[in-house]
């Protein structure tokens, strides 16, 4: 199968908030999420999709930014090919696309979070190179 790697505008959140509410395991609603994707846009934030033909069939998020233990780091968010695509690398072939464009920006080191129940994850990160440096917390506060 042919598969492209293509940068993705505001104009596609539609298509990537498909996607996501796929990934989405707190079951935020449609309308927030394509909020906060409009606000991810302005901020230092791009979306990569894969396609097959014209079809979005995956996606990466991806945040750039400095930081102290990391140098020049691209985050990557929201990681996610749907199902009947899965298994045919072409998930490694995202992750080395995003690779080369990261590293083409002058960014020198690729980060992510997951899930830790999400163990088929794991094996996949590390398989495409990926170490465990810490854990992620996260606290939720009222504004």
């Amino acid at each position: 199968m042919n598969y492209k790697f293509k940068i993705l505008s505001e104009k596609n959140i539609n298509e990537i908030v498909f996607l996501v509410e796929k990934l989405n395991e707190k079951k935020i609603k449609k309308n927030v999420l394509i909020e906060r994707q409009k606000e991810m846009f302005s901020q230092n934030y791009q979306c990569i999709g894969v396609f097959h033909a014209s079809t979005l069939i995956g996606i990466v998020g991806l945040w750039f930014q400095t930081r102290l233990y990391s140098g020049r780091s691209c985050e990557l968010d929201h990681v996610y090919i749907l199902p009947e695509y899965r298994r045919f690398g072409l998930g490694s072939k995202l992750i080395s696309f995003v690779e080369e464009y990261v590293c083409k920006k002058g960014f020198e080191c690729l980060e992510l979070n997951t899930y830790s129940q999400n163990t088929l994850s794991h094996k996949f990160y590390y398989n495409n190179g990926f170490k465990i440096l810490g854990f992620h917390f996260i606290k939720h506060i009222v504004i």
